[in-house]
């Protein structure tokens, strides 16, 4: 099957360091595949550039294709209609992913809008449907709220559903689960998995815990210092890591049965 998202020898230089040396993932459609790493490695860099956002005054090289096209040489009109319809991106902490002075409607219905045909009235229940699919209780209700009224689980939920609005091809998780406790996190991640079912969409999902990795990915690329170091089925490389990078991060879980 044809990649959705392939980068290829992705480089990106700042101040003489290289934030990125020589990345190659793929994702084909309806796939999720999982980019781990410690803090700083490269992945979420890596990641925002599916969505052609790279740092102020650094160097760029390599290809990042979506789709046939490739991103780096999009221009920023054709950037716009790429993002949060094509590709979509949930990020780390839900306490800031929302504005704090609109409301969820408008959160949700706003690009919907810019990318689409709806009237005001068809956002609107769009929004509600979209608020009512990640299970926010009282959706037409909640529409109406500002993001100070939702705990950090239902914000991201929100944020979720924001992502969700145009139905990408492609939704990039960056660390969605970190900043929440362990029990949302469970139902983040089985929300996750169902939208996934449901929409058959692909997801590219970031994070440092490599038990999550083995619930929800399907392949995994293994990151440090700008470089993918390990990649694979997720099970066989949480089962038999290969690189020594990969089994230190194993054998630091609290359960080494992470490929059961």
């Amino acid at each position: 099957m044809a990649a959705l998202l392939d980068i290829r020898d992705l480089r990106i230089q700042l101040g003489g360091r290289a934030l990125v040396d020589g990345v190659d993932i793929t994702v084909a459609p309806g796939e999720v595949v999982g980019l781990a790493g410690e803090s700083g490695s490269g992945k979420t860099l890596t990641a925002l550039t599916s969505l052609g956002f790279v740092p102020d005054h650094a160097t760029v090289s390599g290809v990042v294709d979506f789709d046939g096209r490739d991103v780096l040489a999009l221009s920023k009109r054709e950037l716009k209609a790429l993002r949060g319809d094509r590709v979509a991106m949930v990020f780390q902490d839900p306490m800031t992913a929302l504005h704090p002075m609109l409301t969820i409607e408008r959160q949700l219905t706003e690009h919907q809008r810019v990318h689409g045909t709806m009237s005001r009235r068809q956002a609107r229940d769009r929004a509600i449907e979209l608020l009512d699919r990640v299970r926010i209780p009282d959706p037409k209700t909640a529409i109406t709220s500002y993001p100070h009224r939702f705990s950090g689980g239902m914000r991201q939920r929100i944020a979720i559903a924001s992502a969700l609005a145009c139905e990408p091809e492609l939704l990039i998780a960056d660390e969605v689960t970190t900043a929440l406790d362990v029990t949302v996190q469970a139902g983040i991640l089985n929300l996750l998995q169902s939208l996934r079912v449901e929409l058959g969409m692909a997801m590219l999902f970031i994070t440092h815990d490599l038990a999550v990795m083995n619930v929800v990915s399907d392949r995994l690329y293994i990151m440090r210092s700008g470089k993918v170091v390990e990649s694979g089925p997720s099970r066989d490389v949480l089962a038999d890591p290969q690189h020594e990078y990969t089994r230190a991060l194993v054998d630091a879980l609290p359960d080494t049965e992470v490929a059961k």
